[in-house]
């Protein structure tokens, strides 16, 4: 009986399977080339700052167009705008390559390139949303949800060490080399294998993207308990890209730190990733996603934040991330099924990319006002605590310490976003 169920899932799920298989390998690819490209451009100027804008010039387009992105979306045919996206990335991957090749390549010609690919990323996501809910049955959006995050998780974990050999084997021409053959294999599975259903086209009248941009914040609007969860998850965003911005300080600075530890403390992050997804993978549907959701959150914001505040050593560490990140995989999945079965199909690719517009614009600011906090508020507070008083006893002395004390701020914070989250009465309604 299993197996007659596992064949008619899989059955089912041919088209998403295809889809998911392949594009998982190029992100793996294109994570190799950006792994690669950040190697590169640090060898050339050596400034930790100018590297740093690679991502900002990917990550700005994204938050800022993705509202607009969701009404070209919902417009479009789903399949030729995956298609016509990969191919100007690729395109742009090319540009990298002969730019290279002719001895030509600057690192402003990358932050040009990461500008466009950005774009390109956000045009593309919300299509790709929409399509993983057209080539999903109901019934298996948590299924599908999980797999995503595991090829997800699982692309986190090799990309580096893959990159590094193949860099230092090959060069930087071979990781691009790599990256455009994953990116063939992934065109043309879904340019000849993957059907994509037809959604209803609700623009067809004539309205303009500007007002079906506006649609999806009046959707948010009309439907409080999915614009309370995209803000509560702005302030999850706010206090996760903080703590990411301090984790290098902390890490790097105090005596049984170092690179070594802060390679091991990311990598047990992605094992736990990995683990997670395969967690949620397995679960079956929960009689209730918005307990799930939450009961996840507390989980990771009252543990790892605490654990890298309160102690110093790789060991226990290694653990409060593992307590953090193994939960969020489960979170995720029943976050994503939730909003699927929730909002139509024709209105979710103006609300998915209103979504990411209000959910992600706070990673970036979180990115900043971290490093700010860490370096002008928390580590001069801590260098002037005497030896034996709380706060020494509590987080330590010397560089570092500082991070550190932030670290317990932000789990606080964490934790009080979850409360909020599990006392909403218009979240908890989404599941009637």
């Amino acid at each position: 009986m299993n197996t007659k169920h596992m064949k008619n899932n899989l059955r089912e799920l041919r088209g998403f399977l295809i889809l998911w298989a392949t594009q998982a390998l190029s992100s793996l690819g294109s994570a190799m080339t950006s792994f690669a490209l950040i190697v590169w451009s640090y060898s050339q100027e050596g400034s930790a700052l100018s590297t740093a804008m690679l991502s900002v010039c990917s990550y700005l387009p994204y938050v800022a167009m993705s509202i607009f992105a969701g009404a070209l979306s919902d417009r479009w045919d789903k399949r030729r705008t995956m298609l016509v996206c990969d191919c100007i990335a690729a395109a742009t991957t090319l540009c990298v390559l002969v730019l290279l090749e002719t001895g030509h390549l600057v690192l402003w010609h990358l932050y040009v390139i990461n500008a466009v690919n950005g774009l390109m990323n956000t045009v593309q996501r919300p299509a790709a949303d929409v399509t993983v809910t057209l080539l999903t049955p109901k019934h298996l959006y948590q299924q599908t949800a999980a797999l995503q995050s595991f090829s997800g998780s699982l692309v986190n974990i090799v990309t580096p060490a893959l990159a590094a050999a193949l860099f230092a084997f090959a060069g930087l021409r071979g990781v691009i080399l790599v990256d455009l053959a994953t990116f063939a294999a992934a065109f043309l599975a879904l340019l000849l294998f993957v059907r994509i259903p037809q959604a209803e086209r609700a623009q067809e009248s004539g309205e303009s993207v500007l007002q079906a941009a506006r649609a999806g914040l009046v959707y948010l609007a009309e439907h409080r308990g999915v614009l309370h969860m995209i803000l509560c998850f702005a302030g999850i965003n706010l206090v996760a890209s903080m703590c990411d911005a301090a984790l290098p300080a902390l890490i790097l600075s105090v005596p049984n730190g170092g690179e070594t530890a802060l390679g091991l403390v990311n990598a047990v992050k992605g094992v736990a990733m990995l683990a997670g997804s395969s967690l949620a993978l397995m679960m079956k549907k929960p009689r209730s996603r918005v307990t799930v959701v939450v009961a996840s959150l507390f989980v990771s914001m009252s543990t790892e934040n605490f654990f890298l505040a309160f102690s110093r050593t790789p060991l226990l560490w290694c653990i409060g991330v593992v307590l953090g990140w193994l939960c969020i995989p489960v979170m995720n999945a029943n976050l994503t099924a939730l909003l699927r079965g929730y909002i139509p199909v024709e209105m979710q690719g103006r609300v998915f990319s209103a979504r990411n517009t209000l959910q992600f614009f706070t990673i970036p600011v979180g990115f900043a006002l971290g490093g700010w906090l860490v370096d002008r508020v928390f580590e001069p507070m801590m260098a002037g605590a005497a030896p034996g008083s709380l706060p020494a006893m509590l987080f330590g002395v010397g560089k570092g310490s500082g991070a550190a004390a932030l670290f317990m701020v932000l789990g606080v914070m964490g934790v009080l976003v979850c409360v909020v989250m599990a006392l909403d009465r218009r979240i908890r309604e989404m599941e009637n």
